[in-house]
């Protein structure tokens, strides 16, 4: 499959956040991704359910939650009834990570486990077969606009290995510090959903950021 882009709203800007959901809207973008922050998993807080709400009201495209917050499954039945799709949760944050996926998925919502750049991908091995896409951190997630971590590219490799060695149809997503740049060394390396931001709202006209970061990450 084409790599998927799924466009941060947290490089938005919130004050005319409407203007700039009409440019992913119709752009070659694939999902929203929806950046959700405590304040505690995280040392930052981002935006909550009103700004969520108000993106999937106009959003033409799958909203991808990312829950970087302490006791996720609290508000899954909430997002779902907000319109999200998928919804990743943190291996970290999560001390019953398997009934916490097979919620999601009762939901019919895509159920991702996220990790932060520290967590090796080998502690997966046991519940990669409830997730149906992972979601790598190549950030220390908490801020945008930072610089990628090289190594994560060996974890995408590891993980494609573990992921095609069970013969699972399971996505690998990558977040943090993504752009023209590096991704197509992010998807070399088995990437299938690649989340970006900074590096496309910052260039003013993002629907031509998205297209020019979409065309030069198709497969040779």
């Amino acid at each position: 499959m084409n790599p998927l882009l799924s466009v941060s709203m947290l490089s938005s800007d919130f004050g005319n956040l409407a203007r700039d959901v009409q440019a992913v809207n119709q752009s070659l973008a694939d999902w929203f991704h929806l950046d959700i922050m405590d304040g505690l998993f995280v040392p930052n807080i981002s935006y909550g359910f009103p700004v969520v709400e108000a993106i999937a009201k106009q959003a033409q495209k799958p909203l991808d939650a990312h829950l970087m917050i302490v006791d996720p499954d609290r508000y899954v039945d909430r997002f779902k009834t907000m319109g999200c799709s998928c919804l990743s949760i943190h291996y970290e944050a999560c001390t019953h990570l398997h009934r916490h996926l097979q919620h999601i998925r009762r939901l019919d919502m895509k159920a991702g486990v996220a990790l932060n750049p520290h967590t090796p991908v080998e502690l997966l091995e046991d519940i990669l077969d409830e997730a149906d896409f992972v979601l790598l951190m190549s950030v220390n997630p908490g801020f945008g606009g930072q610089h990628f971590i090289p190594r994560t590219l060996t974890k995408i490799a590891r993980l494609k290995e573990m992921i095609l060695k069970k013969h699972l149809s399971c996505l690998i997503e990558v977040d943090g510090g993504i752009d023209a740049i590096n991704a197509p060394s992010v998807v070399k390396a088995g990437a299938d959903i690649m989340v970006a931001g900074h590096a496309l709202f910052k260039e003013g006209d993002v629907k031509a950021a998205i297209e020019s970061f979409k065309n030069n990450t198709q497969p040779l």
